[in-house]
């Protein structure tokens, strides 16, 4: 027999609750705890009914689901929320996983699916398929990389440039009117602050950035 799963609903749409309502009354092991309208509304609900699973759509009036979830999960942390979208969107995926819920499914998901989708965060498992997965870490990945060059000074930028054009420390310093013994302390801090190597590692990496 399966465990009983405290489901929470939340959507603006009366008619999707309504459809969520019907096919959870079909499955005993469900047990639907309540129902929210907005994200303000989740969070009470959450906290007096503690649902193992919130099923949260992700844009809604006051409070977004998004906005929601974090605040739910840094107050019950046990719960798991998978977040409900009509629109297959990569900022709404991002958003959703980076707020710690433990999945994203389309509105037009299969009951079977849905049900089986409940099942497997009430357990601890995520629903992040592999696809999904590449997204979000070539996401974290360039917004972490971004920040690296965020750090460079103007100068720095320039050096790296200079690299990725294949000049060398004496050319970069005609260029920039410098000493070599400076451009080779620029050289260094910016291998340094963007964590590379060497300077095939830095060529590669102003070219897969644009910054040319």
């Amino acid at each position: 027999m399966d465990k009983t799963i405290k489901v929470l609903l939340v959507d603006d749409s009366e008619v999707v609750r309504l459809g969520l309502r019907s096919l959870l009354s079909m499955y005993p092991f469900m047990d639907m705890v309540g129902e929210a309208a907005s994200g303000k509304d989740a969070v009470n609900l959450a906290l007096s009914r503690r649902p193992d699973v919130v099923l949260m759509d992700i844009r809604m009036p006051e409070q977004s689901g998004i906005e929601a979830c974090k605040e739910i999960l840094s107050l019950l942390p046990n719960t798991s929320v998978i977040m409900l979208t009509s629109y297959d969107d990569d900022e709404a995926i991002y958003d959703s996983i980076m707020a710690g819920a433990s999945g994203y499914v389309l509105k037009e998901i299969s009951a079977q699916d849905l049900i089986h989708a409940i099942k497997q965060v009430a357990s601890g498992k995520s629903l992040l398929d592999p696809s999904i997965t590449t997204k979000l870490l070539k996401r974290i990945r360039n917004s972490e990389e971004a920040r690296k060059i965020g750090e460079l000074t103007e100068q720095e930028k320039l050096v790296l440039l200079h690299i990725a054009k294949g000049k060398t420390n004496r050319e970069i310093a005609a260029a920039m009117v410098l000493s070599e013994k400076t451009v080779r302390n620029y050289v260094t801090q910016v291998l340094a602050k963007l964590e590379l190597n060497n300077r095939a590692e830095a060529a590669a990496f102003a070219v897969r950035y644009r910054l040319g």
